[in-house]
């Protein structure tokens, strides 16, 4: 086991060449016994430390605080195709590239979402795409604050205390649309755990807003898991949402290391439970976690089983170094054959790529996915 030390409430992972050592959202306190090794890699660690590099020697004891580890053998990790300093180093490869520019469009952006007191989740969840988004005149809005009750390893949004809810920021949101001209609009949200509808009234007062304000435009929602309560989730398909959307993130091996408060069967059900009130389904898959090809096409395949329609896959990009790790960057063409892969389930719509995030085209996706449906079957 590799020399560690954690700080509650923190995450804590420990990295070692045979594995990965992760846990969720720390709770329990318990008592830790941390060993040495003698391998390289946590050898310099503890000579640096000063402390035995006896293979087995009792390092130190201590209590920390945790809910539960998973061991994730390197076996099960898929191998990087990048030089290994560029993790180290910081840098990405060349197909990460995004071209910066603040246009007209960009600005006018800018100026009502701040005039309207608005947050998105390009800015707060630091979206690669932003700038080629905003410049073609679309965002992703995110309602109910921007302080989120939980601590996922990949999410950038701030964790805390949320502020109490803004009951006229589904208005500003309906005309700030109207202003933008928008076609397509995708609305997100914070977890907010602590209400007792977890906000779904909040999504659905919005969407009943920007119909009123652009009738013509078509809605998108992107929401939690509301903690498994299908009478928020009602709530929300009782307004008629164009499209459902719920992202999975991640295979369901990794859920406790990743989406630690998160289950990957109620994500499912979830979907599932959208599919049954009749909203169209979407759902959105990161890799570069660790997880192995065969995991991401059992994903796959458990969505097609809850009817999900749309699907988006991109590579996970760790936004700080106290996120969880990239444990491999993938090539554009192997996102080119997850989509073969995805298409051939039964997909309606598939967008694949490096930089694909869930809003991704969002409008583009709306109208693929609809002239598809009309020849495949949900």
């Amino acid at each position: 086991m590799a020399v560690f030390t954690v700080s509650p409430p923190e995450t804590l992972r420990s990295f070692h060449p045979s594995g990965v050592i992760s846990s969720g959202f720390l709770r329990h306190r318990i008592r830790a016994k941390i060993f040495s090794c003698t391998c390289s890699h946590c050898r310099e660690k503890i000579e640096s430390s000063g402390k035995s590099s006896r293979h087995g020697s009792l390092l130190d004891e201590r209590f920390i605080t945790t809910t539960a580890m998973t061991f994730i053998p390197t076996s099960q990790i898929t191998r990087p195709t990048h030089k290994p300093d560029e993790i180290k180093a910081g840098r990405l490869p060349g197909w990460f590239r995004v071209n910066i520019q603040r246009g007209e469009r960009y600005k006018a952006i800018r100026r009502i979402i701040d005039t309207h007191g608005l947050h998105t989740i390009c800015e707060e969840a630091r979206c690669p795409n932003q700038w080629e988004c905003w410049n073609h005149g679309t965002a992703t809005f995110l309602i109910l604050g921007d302080i989120c009750t939980r601590r996922c390893g990949y999410c950038s949004v701030t964790t805390g205390r949320p502020l109490p809810i803004d009951s006229d920021e589904p208005n500003r949101i309906g005309e700030t649309v109207r202003m933008l001209g928008l076609r397509h609009a995708v609305i997100t949200s914070v977890n907010r755990d602590e209400l007792p509808d977890g906000g779904a009234s909040i999504f659905a007062e919005t969407i009943a807003s920007i119909r009123r304000f652009i009738p013509s435009c078509t809605v998108e929602v992107l929401i939690p898991d509301f903690q498994g309560s299908w009478e928020a989730l009602n709530t929300v398909m009782q307004a008629s949402p164009d499209i459902l959307n719920h992202n999975i993130e991640t295979v369901g091996r990794l859920f406790p290391a990743i989406r630690p408060q998160g289950k990957y069967q109620r994500s499912l059900e979830l979907l599932d439970r959208a599919r049954v009130i009749k909203g169209r389904t979407k759902s959105g898959l990161m890799v570069g976690f660790g997880e192995t090809w065969e995991e991401i096409r059992t994903v796959m395949q458990d969505l097609r089983k809850v009817g999900c329609q749309i699907l988006t896959i991109g590579q996970y990009l760790r936004p700080t170094k106290t996120h969880s790790p990239v444990t491999r960057y993938y090539q554009p063409e192997e996102f080119d054959e997850l989509k073969d892969e995805a298409e051939t389930l039964g997909f309606a719509h598939v967008e694949s790529g490096p930089l694909v995030r869930s809003s991704y085209h969002a409008e583009k996706q709306a109208s693929l996915s609809n002239r598809s449906l009309k020849n495949k079957p949900a």
